[in-house]
């Protein structure tokens, strides 16, 4: 019960979330974070992990938006369903939790270890197909030239259910599968150099091809059979599509079976 709780909860607050989505800046509340050289955003001593959370991701609540990189914001979205579950289930665990991010937040590749189980592998991939709520997953950029454009290597998001996908920077947009390959497929024309010589991304151009293709069902389908395909292993871009073969979702979290284990 306590597993479909926090996928619940991911959910929920994925619906929630509305972020400034930016790749070389970052900001947090600065009456619950402070940022830290080498450790990165701390939570300041004493104040509540999961009203921290909620404030940083939801701007109903903070009445602001706050810089962030997708796959920072899918580790807020996870820790504060974890949290909320903890509240009810596991305290001790949730007081340990609070110590962590007071000292040092896990982040990252750390982050994957720490909190979730992987299923699907390239070796054994999931149907292309197959989604769970409140499974967290990556969509590929399968052109070689513009996942070289920072942030835009991929999309990290959440299944929703209902066939629908987060959408972090406009909410009220969550997005199919249909939608999310075609925004992928899309950033290839998008991608541009700017005078310093760097590669960059120009969304409105990605908007305007989405929309046009939308209104060609000939090339929506053409699209689609490319990007649907299972993606190349990393640093080949090939034949591949945009789908990867893997899942994540949350460790155990009740005091006899939880498998998270805090560096601390």
């Amino acid at each position: 019960m306590s597993a479909i709780h926090i996928r619940r909860n991911i959910v929920q607050a994925a619906r929630r979330t509305v972020l400034d989505f930016h790749t070389t800046e970052a900001e947090r509340p600065e009456d619950y974070w402070t940022y830290v050289e080498g450790k990165g955003f701390t939570l300041l001593p004493g104040r509540s992990l999961i009203e921290g959370l909620v404030k940083a991701t939801q701007p109903d609540v903070s009445g602001q938006l706050f810089a962030f990189s997708c796959y920072r914001a899918t580790e807020y979205v996870i820790l504060l369903a974890l949290a909320q579950e903890l509240a009810a289930r596991n305290p001790a665990l949730l007081q340990r939790l609070q110590r962590q991010w007071e000292s040092r937040p896990i982040m990252s590749g750390q982050f994957h270890d720490v909190f979730l189980h992987e299923y699907g592998a390239m070796e054994t991939p999931l149907p292309p197909k197959y989604y769970v709520p409140g499974d967290r997953l990556w969509f590929r950029n399968p052109d070689e030239r513009s996942a070289d454009v920072t942030g835009y290597e991929g999309s990290w998001v959440f299944y929703l259910g209902g066939g629908l996908f987060s959408n972090f920077w406009k909410r009220d947009q969550p997005l199919s599968l249909t939608t999310k390959c075609l925004e992928i497929f899309h950033w290839r024309h998008g991608a541009y150099v700017d005078d310093q010589g760097e590669l960059q991304m120009d969304e409105k151009i990605v908007e305007e091809r989405v929309r046009a293709t939308q209104n060609d069902p000939t090339e929506v389908a053409r699209i689609l059979q490319r990007m649907l395909r299972l993606r190349d292993p990393k640093g080949i871009y090939q034949e591949g599509g945009c789908i990867d073969t893997s899942r994540e979702f949350p460790r155990c979290i009740h005091p006899a079976t939880a498998d998270i284990r805090l560096p601390e």
